[in-house]
């Protein structure tokens, strides 16, 4: 029996992960999505917001994704990302600075389509701070687990 899943995260720009993982969890249009090993096939968009992903050595990575698709055969799962950054490399000025801004264009309602992209970027910008509040909490829960042993 597989103990894992090859899974590939591919955005426009480039193939940002490739490898066996035990699991991962995602932002599926119906809501969230838990994939396994020998998952039952599916083909869904997804939405702005993130996977993480259960690395074969029990490791945890977590990629912000700004929307696409996943699909998924039995033991292979693909995520075709309109834009995909790794959790990490996330800049937080920059996404605080990208919330205001849409905010701002939102308040205004000069026109209807302004006020959609407006929304749009503030749902992203949204789902990049909540990627970036998990990554935060997880290295404090970790920096602490440390002290605690040593």
């Amino acid at each position: 029996m597989t103990l894992g899943f090859q899974l590939d995260v591919v955005s426009a720009e480039l193939q940002i992960f490739s490898g066996i993982v035990q699991s991962i969890q995602v932002s599926g249009s119906e809501g969230e999505l838990g994939i396994r090993p020998h998952h039952t096939p599916i083909l869904t968009a997804i939405k702005p917001g993130m996977v993480q992903i259960l690395k074969k050595n029990g490791k945890k990575e977590i990629i912000y994704l700004s929307g696409g698709i996943l699909e998924v055969h039995r033991n292979i799962v693909m995520i075709l990302a309109d834009s995909a950054i790794r959790g990490h490399d996330l800049d937080e000025q920059r996404v605080v600075s990208a919330k205001k801004e849409a905010m701002e264009i939102i308040k205004k309602h000069d026109c209807d389509s302004d006020v959609l992209e407006a929304s749009i970027k503030l749902t992203k910008a949204l789902a990049q701070l909540r990627v970036i509040d998990i990554i935060k909490k997880e290295s404090i829960y970790i920096k602490n687990l440390t002290n605690i042993v040593h």
